[in-house]
């Protein structure tokens, strides 16, 4: 089937041209989970795209939240086909696809309805999560019937006085005896911005909540190391309701299917919940939500900057308006004629086809990471890049949708208004751009560093590759200078005092992950140089070298402008008192 969600034939060049997805799963099985979500999502998650936008979540006097009764209708062919087991092992009740696969069928998805998308996205988490860390009984408690897609999840980390801050969560959990399920506490606090909180339309909700353990003294442990994890399900295993209340919901811009609740934990005594392994382990165990929510919002972020690029191509082949350049007279041309839309789509098809590129890298890593040191140290560099570049740029290119759309775009009649508010959310989703930019330069390469030489391997590989096929080798010099350029830069960091190298580590975010973007970039036109250009493919091979060499001279100098100002070690930001504002 044709849709206008994403291109299918882009992504079975980035799975089988590019990530070679043939070995982690046959071709045929591939294919057939592509069609199934292409089909699934334009049948069951795109009809209510508008409407669940408008009938957005509403707390009942009965203190349950109701949401679009399409969302569960949706929801519930998604579990029947067996979507929230994909990425499971068989004996665990799943199919045991490879998360390469289960990332590229969830961007059908949340292209359709990020929504909707979401609900899916926290549970299969959360149930990995239990599955990785939990008992045996905590599974088949709690795990199995979210993967089975009858139970959802969350993650119930940011508290209002906290935020992102979470060594200051003051959710106290107190023990309470020990059971079949593992040690018993009764938790009191409350949790802000939880995403798929409350719901009507699965059968129990199981939250995953970070929470300290006092000591003798009732005094809670301060900063991250006294964080622990606790499974605290909505209804407990005999049917009575959790001691865990809804205390009001947060309307949002975007994103308005999935609701979002504050919620508290002990309003009559205690919610009872069950510990996730040894006490002070639980940031270290969110880790693993936390890097495939991370990865998730930027398959997201990208998902749904290209279906406002691929309506915007569309838009610009219908709207006819002004003549074609250097014309005065004659009819009105097709927009797309017009070299400065041109342009804009082309930033639109470099910014979501580079996006996608990323995050389908980044799963392809987890599938790997496993049974090899180098992938591992990869994936934990490029996670905060992951997150974070999809993010920012999948948004601008709803921005920019919204541009070639004219006065139609800012209008409720076309999708991309709506697109751009649900995408607004991402860069601030499971941590804002700042804290990913903190967490490169601090944990990943100041740090531990260990990915840096496994990235600079591959990308000159690439840099060597591009350097045979004479319409790439110049891009391969120009991405051989850049990484020079990044490698002296973060010698700068390192040569900074206590402190300064956070300074302008967003900024060192952007122009590193401008240089990863430019990798793969050239990576994937080194692959889409060697398909059949006298064929079929000669478009589409085309369309990706322009792309690529829009990136390399539109993009890639705004990195090296960046990496200079990075390198000077400039205080401007910190330096300002904060009295002027």
């Amino acid at each position: 089937m044709t849709s206008l969600l994403l291109h299918r034939r882009d992504m079975d060049f980035l799975l089988h041209d590019w990530l070679g997805a043939d070995a982690f799963a046959d071709r045929q099985t591939v294919d057939a989970i592509l069609d199934l979500s292409e089909k699934l999502a334009v049948e069951a998650f795109l009809p209510h795209y508008k409407l669940a936008d408008v009938e957005e979540p509403r707390l009942g006097a009965d203190g349950q939240v109701h949401i679009c009764p399409a969302i569960g209708e949706a929801l519930a062919e998604y579990a029947q086909v067996g979507l929230f087991a994909a990425g499971f092992d068989e004996d665990r009740g799943g199919l045991g696809l490879p998360y390469l696969v289960c990332a590229a069928s969830f961007a059908w998805f949340a292209a359709a309805n990020v929504a909707t998308a979401a609900y899916p996205m926290l549970t299969v988490a959360n149930a990995r999560l239990i599955t990785t860390f939990g008992t045996e009984a905590q599974f088949e408690a709690f795990a199995r019937p979210q993967i089975e897609g009858r139970w959802f999840g969350t993650m119930c980390l940011s508290e209002p006085q906290a935020g992102s801050s979470l060594a200051d969560v003051r959710t106290r959990a107190v023990a309470d005896g020990a059971d079949a399920l593992g040690n018993r506490y009764r938790l009191t606090g409350n949790k802000m911005w939880i995403s798929g909180g409350d719901q009507d339309v699965s059968d129990n909700i199981v939250h995953l909540v970070l929470a300290k353990i006092p000591d003798a003294d009732g005094v809670l442990p301060e900063g991250r190391a006294g964080i622990s994890l606790f499974i605290v399900p909505k209804q407990l295993p005999d049917g009575a309701r959790n001691d865990v209340t809804v205390a009001g919901l947060n309307h949002k811009m975007g994103y308005r299917g999935t609701a979002n609740c504050l919620l508290n934990f002990g309003e009559a005594g205690g919610a009872t919940g069950w510990i996730v392994g040894e006490p002070g382990q639980g940031l270290r165990q969110m880790f693993l939500m936390m890097n495939e929510a991370r990865i998730g919002v930027g398959i997201g972020a990208a998902a749904l900057g290209y279906r406002s690029y691929l309506l915007s191509a569309r838009y610009a082949r219908e709207r006819l308006q002004g003549r074609a350049v250097g014309t005065r007279s004659g009819p009105p041309a097709a927009i797309i004629e017009h070299p400065d839309v041109r342009a804009m789509l082309l930033q639109q098809k470099s910014y979501v086809e580079g996006a996608l590129a990323l995050c389908l890298y980044c799963a392809r890593l987890v599938d790997t990471a496993a049974g090899n040191s180098d992938d591992e140290a990869l994936l934990g560099l490029l996670t905060p890049v992951a997150k974070t570049w999809p993010s920012e740029h999948g948004l601008a290119a709803n921005d920019i949708a919204i541009q070639i759309h004219g006065g139609y775009g800012y209008t409720r009649d076309f999708d991309v208004e709506q697109l751009w508010r649900d995408n607004r959310l991402n860069p601030i989703h499971e941590g804002t751009t700042g804290i990913q930019g903190i967490d490169l330069v601090g944990r990943k390469i100041l740090s531990d560093g260990s990915g840096l030489p496994v990235l600079a391997l591959r990308l000159l590989q690439t840099c060597k590759a591009a350097a045979a096929i004479p319409e790439l080798a110049h891009h391969g010099a120009a991405l051989s200078d850049a990484w020079h350029r990044v490698t002296g830069t973060i010698d700068a960091l390192r040569g900074c005092e206590a402190g300064a190298a956070f300074d302008n580590a967003t900024a060192f975010l952007r122009a590193f992950g401008h240089v990863v973007m430019a990798w793969l970039w050239l990576d994937q036109a080194v692959a889409a140089a060697g398909l059949d250009r006298a064929g079929p493919d000669c478009d589409f091979a085309d369309g990706k070298l322009h792309a690529c060499r829009f990136f390399f001279e539109c993009e890639l100098p705004r990195a090296l402008t960046l990496l200079t100002f990075v390198a000077s070690r400039s205080n401007v930001a910190s330096g300002v008192p904060a009295r002027i504002f």
